[in-house]
């Protein structure tokens, strides 16, 4: 097996400091715990911008101080997010692909999302495949249900998305593909030979999913944006408490964690 890449997915759009007291929303406390994730053994870090209120935000500007704070602190890979929240326009979402960052999230599909619609129709698909290919910006692809990855394949096809592929199988959200470990099997066996993947598992989720990332050979996505709870009732202390429990199962496993220059390798980021 490779080395374990573990992604740190610090804030979110959805989560509120209500809601977990912890969750770092300025770019200061963005990148202090992608420092912190860093440490622990993330190598990647999965950020979604706040505004000066709290609330979700694809500022550029914004994105571009979060990005160049983390980098004074720390190698990790910065990984910003093109969903946003479900409210924002295709062209706010696109905005921090203009920094170039070594990744980006690439959601592959429309589904129900809780209470509401993520809406990414196969225009917003290749819109956004099309201009990472140009700025040389590796896709993280989101898969919230099976069709994701025909839409994945069918984009590779059309010379949009260079293979090997990389897919993160985002499990558990209501209105989307399940988070048991039936669903997980089935999505690993149905992605292109070659490819790699994480497991982001959403609130109780999070922890088996981790373990069986672990075990089968793929890699792993925690923090607060998919659980803001250590164990049932109790709130976790910070994103670098979830990555830590992940390297000491992974210790466990005797599967290596991956450091960033490792993990840039392994998913050919160049």
């Amino acid at each position: 097996m490779e080395k374990l890449i573990i992604t740190a997915a610090l804030t979110g759009a959805e989560v509120t400091r209500k809601q977990q007291p912890n969750l770092p929303l300025t770019p200061e406390e963005i990148a202090e715990a992608a420092y912190e994730a860093y440490k622990a053994g993330a190598s990647i870090v999965h950020v979604h911008a706040r505004d000066k209120d709290g609330n979700p935000t694809q500022d550029k500007e914004t994105y571009k101080e979060i990005k160049e704070k983390i980098e004074e602190k720390c190698p990790v890979i910065f990984q910003p997010s093109t969903g946003g929240a479900v409210w924002h326009t295709k062209e706010e979402r696109l905005q921090p692909v203009e920094l170039k960052p070594e990744m980006a999230t690439l959601s592959a599909g429309t589904c129900n999302f809780g209470k509401d619609v993520f809406m990414n129709s196969q225009e917003y698909i290749e819109e956004f495949a099309k201009r990472m290919k140009e700025l040389n910006v590796k896709p993280e692809i989101e898969v919230f249900e099976r069709g994701m990855i025909n839409n994945a394949v069918r984009l590779a096809k059309k010379g949009l998305l260079d293979t090997p592929m990389h897919f993160d199988f985002v499990m558990g959200i209501p209105g989307a593909i399940t988070g048991e470990i039936r669903d997980l099997l089935y999505l690993v066996e149905s992605i292109p030979k070659g490819s790699t993947w994480t497991v982001a598992g959403i609130g109780r989720h999070q922890l088996p999913l981790a373990n069986m990332g672990i075990l089968l050979g793929g890699n792993v996505r925690v923090g607060f944006e998919d659980n803001i709870y250590y164990k049932k009732g109790e709130l976790a202390k910070s994103n670098a408490q979830l990555v830590e429990r992940v390297v000491r199962l992974a210790k466990e496993h005797n599967r290596p964690v991956a450091t960033p220059d490792e993990a840039r390798k392994i998913l050919n980021i160049k």
